[in-house]
């Protein structure tokens, strides 16, 4: 919790890197070409800001940002702009999802400014789902732009300072920019050109859906590579753990663009534990999207399994021997460092003591 005498953090407040956008961390991991880890949180149906602050906990020291979605499936919860800004005030590292069904250009621009003054980092656009498929169908969808557009937008905000009107920003958002990406719908031979036209618009890093069938997503890598689109954003396949083949089949027929073969819906039917199969599987997963040229992290979306992330992490290698920072990282070390400093001074104690007596 904050309190009214602690210092206010905002966001990760370290310094920008020469040929760096922000001050973030998960720009620093992915220009160091360390494989990176990413997640969603889910927003909370509530205005209790420790409900935000508990679903966050579960990821310290396994992820090096999460992402704040916006109306997910066009359903309403707590709002990606007050989920970052309660969380960067302990300084987590926050990718704030922006979707551009429910807010004009006027309304984006305004959320942009103001995350990036509260320490949000990262910024991924988004079209966004269509109301009809969400809790309220009623709701009149605005999509003044769209992904590419908004992504345009906010680079000329960054780079240029000023908004898409031309007026003149005093001081631009620091930002790294982020867009989704799905490998996996048809026509699949377009998706490289996709992926092309979104890193014209702004992207730096992208995200992308679910991915079940590794070998349809290596053909996608191969001919990112040919491209060199490889060269120019850092990719992050998305990866989650199914609970049961029940699951994986309601996924695949209701959530548009998730791709999820009959082997992999064969392989939980036939397992005498599903759910710990399904773990099994996302770990296998990421194990081989680790050893895929161009792949820069993994992006792990477990709705509902948020505290089986840090388990998927750990078997997985996904960090090697590192350890992502989190509020508590720096008390920690801190603690360590007293720690050896403390046995270093019985230590010296004890040398005092025998050279004495001698």
């Amino acid at each position: 919790m904050i309190f009214d005498d602690e210092p206010l953090i905002l966001g990760e407040n370290l310094p920008i890197k020469p040929g760096h956008d922000s001050p973030g961390r998960l720009e620093r991991v992915l220009r160091s070409e360390t494989f990176a880890v990413t997640t969603e949180i889910s927003p909370p149906d509530s205005a209790e800001s420790q409900e935000v602050f508990d679903r966050a906990a579960v990821f310290d020291g396994y992820v090096d940002a999460m992402n704040a979605t916006d109306g997910s499936g066009a359903n309403c919860h707590m709002s990606s702009v007050s989920m970052c800004s309660l969380l960067t005030r302990l300084g987590y590292s926050m990718v704030m999802q922006v979707s551009c069904r429910d807010r004009n250009r006027i309304a984006i621009q305004g959320d942009v400014l103001g995350a990036s003054a509260m320490g949000v980092s990262n910024i991924l656009c988004l079209t966004g789902d269509g109301v009809e498929t969400g809790d309220h169908p009623e709701a009149k969808p605005v999509f003044d732009l769209d992904c590419m557009a908004a992504l345009s937008m906010v680079r000329g905000m960054r780079d240029n300072s000023e908004f898409l009107s031309g007026r003149k920003l005093t001081s631009p958002p620091k930002v790294f920019l982020g867009a989704a990406a799905n490998p996996f719908a048809p026509p699949l031979d377009y998706r490289p050109l996709r992926l092309a036209k979104k890193i014209a618009a702004g992207a730096q890093f992208v995200q992308t859906q679910y991915c079940f069938d590794i070998e349809r997503f290596k053909k996608y890598m191969a001919d990112v590579r040919r491209e060199g689109l490889d060269k120019e954003v850092f990719i992050l396949p998305g990866v989650g753990p199914l609970a049961s083949a029940r699951t994986a089949e309601w996924m695949r027929n209701n959530v548009p663009g998730v791709h999820i073969p009959d082997m992999v819906i064969k392989r939980l039917k036939n397992a005498s534990d599903q759910k710990e199969e399904g773990i099994r599987l996302c770990i296998e997963l990421i194990q081989q999207l680790k050893e895929i040229q161009g792949v820069h992290g993994v992006h792990i979306m477990a709705y509902r399994h948020e505290h089986r992330v840090a388990e998927v992490v750990e078997r997985s290698g996904a960090l090697g021997d590192r350890t992502p920072w989190h509020p508590g990282r720096a008390e920690q070390l801190k603690l360590t460092a007293q720690a050896v400093m403390n046995e270093q001074f019985v230590l010296d104690a004890k040398t005092a003591s025998i050279l004495e007596v001698r």
